[in-house]
């Protein structure tokens, strides 16, 4: 396994010394916001979870290898190369390692990495999920299975709005993933605090999240735990607003016949434009908040 996976020197010394890391994507880099608010959002979460406590590891495929923690220059490499860059799923790996390609990760394989690495936290934005229409499509997201197998927590905004936030929840229960409400009963709809559905429980403190994680590990039950934690109170978009965006997008999708992996970064640029850029902000505002918090559970669950 370690031919393929490079780990960062700071991350490698961090891990040795029992120090907290927090794992990153890099989809959000290549595929999530243009350049160059895409580096500069990177390089600030990296930084707000510097400053409560704990070593960042933005995770990606640069060249073949797995990378666990990346420098600024390659940060800057995914930004400018873009949607150029292969968003890469599970299924992907395999052929990106064997070609020696460059993968921008997503939740799926950010937490396979992260894992391989021996990072048990991950902050992101949101999770993929139940498509609408998957009763006829399948549109599931692969996050739903890794959450499954994979012993890692991912701490979010929730799922992204533009999905089945119903189905998304059933489908968790069926695979025994905890969602857990951070400060909250209800599950945050990404870009806004609100979504009408509860959460398996909720819980306040990182000391208790921490505790909650290490029980399951400890006990060896299979896969991760998913903490939603919600958008700011002053950074969040009025639910109308969104769900107005959001249903105008998906019609544009599919009378385009935007399919598969394309159809999220479609959905997401498109609401974005939709709400006059309001979107993105809030969007970097969550992640941020999601930094601050996974920085501050990492650190509880290295004590």
């Amino acid at each position: 396994m370690n031919q393929y996976l490079s780990i960062s020197p700071e991350v490698k010394k961090a891990l040795d010394e029992g120090k907290p890391v927090v794992a990153l994507e890099s989809t959000i880099i290549s595929h999530g916001m243009p350049y160059p608010q895409n580096v500069e959002t990177a390089l600030k979460v990296e930084q707000t979870i510097r400053d409560n406590g704990a070593v960042p590891a933005t995770i990606a495929i640069i060249d073949g290898k797995l990378k666990a923690g990346c420098t600024p220059d390659e940060i800057e490499y995914l930004g400018k190369k873009g949607q150029a860059v292969t968003k890469a799923s599970r299924r992907d790996l395999p052929v990106l390692i064997a070609r020696g390609e460059d993968g921008a990760t997503t939740v799926t394989t950010t937490m396979i990495i992260a894992a391989m690495a021996g990072i048990k936290v991950f902050a992101t934005g949101g999770i993929g999920g139940v498509h609408r229409g998957a009763e006829t499509t399948m549109d599931i997201s692969a996050d739903l299975e890794e959450l499954a197998m994979t012993p890692v927590m991912v701490i979010c905004a929730g799922a992204k709005s533009i999905l089945d936030l119903g189905l998304t929840l059933e489908y968790l229960e069926t695979k025994g993933v905890p969602v857990i409400g951070y400060g909250t009963e209800e599950l945050p709809a990404f870009y806004t605090r609100h979504s009408g559905f509860k959460v398996d429980y909720r819980i306040d403190t990182p000391e208790d999240l921490a505790a909650a994680f290490r029980a399951k590990l400890d006990m060896g039950l299979q896969g991760g735990m998913l903490v939603t934690n919600p958008i700011p109170e002053q950074y969040s978009m009025p639910a109308e607003v969104i769900n107005k965006a959001i249903d105008e997008a998906i019609e544009e999708a599919n009378r385009l016949g935007i399919r598969g992996k394309e159809t999220t970064p479609f959905l997401l640029a498109k609401v974005k434009d939709l709400t006059g850029g309001d979107s993105l902000a809030s969007n970097i505002q969550l992640v941020l908040n999601n930094a601050r918090l996974a920085a501050k559970t990492a650190a509880a669950l290295t004590r």
